[in-house]
């Protein structure tokens, strides 16, 4: 993506403000934690943001949607950052859509981008089996039966999992837990006789879930790409869903960073605005100049992800990278310019510190992503 936005994406970035400014405060993020919304996201946001057109951005016209550059998704992330704004554009749209997009059978789409496009479906991507980001470490089982297969394990983690109707699970076919290969993509309904979802609220009050698979059967059909090559389509996969985190907790740390300027502006200490110490405009300068640094990242990568670059991927590791410290670094300043009060239920600044906690760790902490960066060259 440009640094200079065309005007259609102007027109988007502009209109994503103004509807998130109006339907979703973070006051509405005050009201969904206080409520023990269980599903981590408002419904009615969501359809509005699905009569908005959003959630049909990436899908192509052929299938109902508005065929709209994946850059779309990220600018509209970024803009819900700003308000901590949750909804399954992340789960649903950059992952799942991008899931059946990528690897998808005809069938698959035709069946289910129509559904996704208009609202009337989710879908989550089912990746994790532990803390820790690594689809390497899958092990989760498919086993052959008959002209199907049936699936057998856990899956952690799994963001929206309480709302999905579909879920697109990661197993392994061949090999062992550790390998590349041997990894396969299935599409499995959500009510099938086997899957249970165990939904637990995160730190930051989004919604994950346990999903367990107790030897699900499911058909060749509902295959998503090649059988034991499934690692090639979920890494394009899983760095749709990385950029599109990675704007969002962009506009996160834009946000953030706001509030404490306008606090170093009006608190007061020995008769001056606490800015006008030249220790803390330093800080100030820093934190800048990490944003800015991260702007320039994010939206490079969304530039490679459109192209089909073949360094696009390392471009989304080092986005994740550099935005994971950057908004861990800045949600802690914000805590401690605004003092003890940084923390308290009052004060907006402990929720950017409680998103980037569990986000920063969202596919992929630092460290995994700077691994991966060095594999992808060759270091």
């Amino acid at each position: 993506m440009s640094m200079v936005l065309s005007e259609e994406q102007q027109m988007l970035k502009d209109m994503a403000a103004g509807f998130f400014s109006a339907k979703s405060p973070i006051s509405e993020f005050r009201s969904l934690r206080d409520t023990g919304n269980t599903d981590g996201f408002s419904a009615a946001l969501w359809q509005d943001m699905v009569d908005m057109g959003w959630a049909s951005m990436p899908i192509p016209e052929a299938f109902d949607g508005l065929g709209f550059e994946f850059r779309g998704v990220g600018i509209v992330m970024e803009e819900a950052g700003r308000s901590l704004a949750a909804s399954p554009m992340l789960s649903s749209v950059a992952m799942g859509v991008s899931a059946l997009l990528l690897g998808g059978s005809d069938a698959q789409k035709t069946e289910l981008l129509p559904k996704l496009a208009s609202g009337a479906r989710l879908v989550a991507l089912a990746v994790d089996e532990s803390g820790h980001h690594d689809p390497t470490q899958t092990a989760m089982v498919a086993t052959q039966a008959g002209d199907g297969f049936r699936l057998h394990g856990r899956k952690r983690f799994v963001l929206d999992a309480a709302r999905a109707d579909h879920l697109i699970v990661v197993a392994r076919t061949e090999g062992e837990a550790g390998s590349t290969t041997g990894l396969s993509l299935f599409l499995v309904d959500a009510q099938m006789p086997g899957v249970t979802v165990h939904p637990r609220a995160m730190v930051d009050c989004r919604s994950v879930g346990d999903v367990h698979f107790d030897l699900v059967e499911v058909t060749s059909s509902a295959l998503v790409g090649d059988l034991h090559q499934g690692m090639g389509c979920l890494d394009a996969v899983l760095d749709r869903g990385r950029a599109a985190l990675a704007a969002e907790m962009l506009g996160s740390m834009e946000r953030a960073f706001e509030l404490i300027l306008a606090y170093l502006k009006e608190r007061k200490q020995f008769g001056q605005a606490i800015g006008g110490f030249q220790a803390l405009q330093h800080r100030a300068a820093k934190m800048f100049s990490d944003i800015e640094v991260c702007r320039s990242v994010v939206y490079e990568a969304f530039t490679s992800l459109d192209a089909g670059r073949e360094d696009s991927a390392a471009l989304v590791s080092m986005a994740k990278a550099l935005v994971n410290d950057a908004f861990h670094n800045i949600s802690n300043e914000g805590v401690q310019m605004f003092g003890g009060m940084g923390m308290t239920d009052e004060c907006d600044m402990g929720f950017y510190l409680k998103r980037a906690r569990v986000a920063e760790q969202t596919l992929g902490s630092s460290k995994f992503h700077r691994d991966r960066y060095a594999a992808l060259n060759a270091f």
